[in-house]
């Protein structure tokens, strides 16, 4: 059990240094029954600095979505309405459910209102109590060092051990910093741990094979997969699923999904060394990347892809060539 002290110790660093809340800002905080005990520790966090905190409780949506992913994510409209109205909105909530929340058009409205927004992992009081401000800066100085590196390329190849050989192109395509320390106007991400830059693929480009080895929204495995998911890639869509159970299950939700469903939408580098393997958390990773199908217009610069699901899988101990160079050796970042 959490200690209520514990908790008003982080929701301290999520307030005052991932969100820098301040007087007379308005936060909305969404979250479930499971995360109530949290999301009130930020709202009272909120309030000691002068903010005005709302909780919108969504657990019947949580519930309902983890239970049939085809269900839509978007927002009723009084819900939708409040976050464009924010100027920051934190999500406690089951992390897969919030990352696919990430993908619906209140969120892109309230980024291009100049909202902050962000997710919030699981272990508030718990597995990263002990989070400090450093922690967070060698997190976003990694980011920093491979958004340098990337900067001016084309092509990017991934490999890795179980078997993953692809190129993404990313030309024309700008990153989107995922990082602890939130500014205004920017997409959201999961805090305070994860840390990541990731980009719209080329919608037309992808070329090769993904394995998912470590862990797959959306096909009902909670932690690492039991066996991973093979991908086979052509011209941008995925035009094989091969692996067991789960990559039935995956297969079946792209088929039922719209013309863009099996898009690889997504290409992200993990930067955090403190991102726990097995979980959501695990695609901010350092030593992983992951890929994410369907859309990709609502969230990454430059994105065309539009559809209803977002689905990530993460990859383990890669290797990423940028131009010739290797930026990454199964898993060790060489910038």
């Amino acid at each position: 059990m959490n200690s209520f002290t514990t908790l008003i110790k982080g929701a301290r660093l999520i307030v005052e240094t991932c969100m820098t809340v301040k007087e007379g800002d308005s936060l909305l905080v969404i979250a479930d029954e499971e995360h109530r005990k949290e999301a009130q520790a930020i709202a009272g966090m909120a309030v000691s600095v002068g903010a005005r905190p709302v909780i919108a409780d969504v657990t019947p949506q949580v519930v309902a979505c983890l239970a049939d992913v085809t269900l839509p994510m978007e927002p009723p409209p009084h819900l939708a309405a409040a976050m464009v109205n924010s100027t920051e909105i934190l999500i406690i909530t089951n992390l897969e459910w919030a990352n696919r929340f990430a993908h619906v058009n209140p969120v892109r409205g309230a980024v291009d209102k100049g909202a902050k927004i962000a997710s919030i992992e699981p272990g508030m009081g718990s597995s990263w109590a002990g989070m400090t401000v450093d922690d967070i800066r060698a997190t976003v100085g990694r980011a920093e060092r491979i958004m340098a590196a990337m900067v001016g390329a084309d092509w990017v190849r991934v490999t890795s051990p179980a078997g993953t050989d692809v190129r993404i192109n990313i030309e024309g395509r700008p990153p989107l910093k995922v990082i602890p320390i939130k500014d205004p106007g920017v997409m959201m991400g999961p805090i305070p741990i994860w840390g990541e830059v990731a980009y719209a693929a080329v919608e037309t480009k992808t070329e090769g094979v993904i394995v998912y080895d470590g862990i797959m929204l959306g096909v009902g495995a909670a932690t690492t997969l039991p066996e991973p998911i093979r991908l086979d890639v052509r011209e941008g869509r995925v035009v094989g699923f091969s692996g067991g159970a789960a990559a039935d299950s995956l297969r079946r939700t792209i088929e039922g999904s719209d013309s863009n469903g099996n898009i690889v939408a997504e290409f992200a580098i993990g930067t955090s060394e403190r991102s726990p393997f097995g979980t959501p958390s695990e695609k901010g990773k350092l030593s992983t990347a992951h890929f994410g199908l369907g859309d990709n217009a609502h969230a990454y610069p430059g994105g065309q892809s539009y559809s209803k699901y977002h689905l990530d899988g993460s990859v383990r101990n890669v290797s990423i060539e940028v131009g010739g160079r290797w930026i990454m050796r199964e898993g060790k970042l060489l910038i």
